[in-house]
């Protein structure tokens, strides 16, 4: 029996796709434990145990940026930190720890390092992160969501998705997405979604460009977040929602997207064949605009910085875009040649071929 510790959190990016991939041991091994290293204030602290799946908290050590008391303690709590995983490894008998990057990984490499176990990574990212470009110094298993990812070793897999959208069947849930929703049979339907969050220009051009992708003949399916400001601009076959906890209906309903390039969301829609414009999140490293460039080069997508995202944009591009439908199917059948399935099972076979 093979007991497999799987480090990652903090954010979707890193919790989904570590989610799947448990997920796939659990269908696969029905005798393998599976735990999962988190911390307590990041995303797997409710989406890990409401999975299932057992979840053992370390404290959150996150390096230093600048010299101050805290840095002047990290070695302290770092040290620590990987004695803790070393320490949960030896007690648990762990054959194996796969990481999916965010602050739990650092340590969990290092402590696999320190116990002279098999190390295996996964990173989300066409551009990696810190923890993932260290843990790829001991590990000669590393898998990633896109092609020609810059980390030692890098392996093609693809993404590991959710078996809810790896699974999906949009054709024969679509009557029923539409339904949940309450959009019309007779339109193809436009996805809006900024994330969990929102994303303020975003939603701000599409509702003020409402009416001319309307009168395009599409009907809107809008994804505000939580936090958005924005007003319903109650208008027919615009149908606004503030979150969403059925996204595979979600996708089922969509015919296209407008969406930002997080690369979980880049990865479901080239999975399922949807064609997008990517509006890239404009604060942080630029990963975004790397994740859409697979699939914007495939004609699955289209690039859009969030400045020019604007409803001049939207008039003078997207709607003559929408208003080709040839063009629109054309963009799908690109989208899912770049898209990837079966990425959960591709991850486990390099876990295996690890151990």
């Amino acid at each position: 029996m093979t007991t497999y510790l799987l480090a990652g959190g903090g954010t979707a990016g890193h919790v989904n796709p570590l989610l799947a991939v448990a997920d796939a041991i659990r269908a696969t091994e029905p005798t393998a434990t599976v735990l999962v290293l988190g911390t307590a204030e990041g995303l797997e602290a409710r989406l890990v145990p409401a999975r299932g799946y057992e979840l053992i908290v370390i404290p959150k050590v996150p390096f230093p940026r600048r010299p101050n008391r805290a840095a002047l303690s990290f070695p302290g709590r770092f040290n620590n930190a990987i004695t803790l995983v070393a320490d949960v490894i030896s007690s648990r008998s762990v054959d194996v720890v796969v990481g999916f990057g965010g602050y739990v990984s650092t340590p969990a490499y290092l402590g696999a390092r320190r116990a002279g176990i098999p190390i295996v990574i996964h990173e989300a990212n066409a551009k990696p992160g810190l923890a993932n470009k260290l843990g790829a110094r001991f590990s000669t298993h590393v898998g990633v969501a896109f092609h020609g990812t810059p980390l030692r070793h890098a392996e093609f897999v693809g993404m590991p998705l959710r078996p809810e959208i790896e699974n999906l069947d949009r054709a024969v849930t679509r009557p029923e997405a539409l339904t949940f929703f309450g959009l019309g049979a007779d339109r193809p339907t436009l996805l809006v979604t900024g994330g969990s969050l929102g994303a303020r220009r975003l939603n701000q051009t599409l509702v003020a460009s409402a009416a001319p992708i309307i009168a395009a003949g599409w009907q809107v399916l809008h994804i505000t977040g939580e936090k958005s400001e924005v007003s319903d601009p109650v208008l027919e076959h615009y149908r606004m929602i503030a979150y969403c906890d059925r996204m595979d209906l979600a996708l089922s309903a969509a015919d296209a997207a407008v969406s930002r390039a997080g690369a979980g969301t880049v990865s479901e829609l080239a999975a399922l064949g949807i064609p997008a414009v990517y509006i890239p999140y404009p604060v942080g490293n630029g990963e975004q605009r790397f994740n859409a460039a697979e699939v914007v080069a495939a004609g699955g997508g289209i690039l859009v910085d969030d400045a020019d995202f604007v409803p001049e944009w939207v008039g003078s591009d997207l709607v003559p875009l929408l208003a080709d439908r040839a063009r629109v199917s054309a963009m799908a059948t690109a989208a899912a040649s770049a898209g990837v399935r079966d990425g959960a099972a591709r991850m486990l076979d390099l876990i295996h071929r690890a151990l």
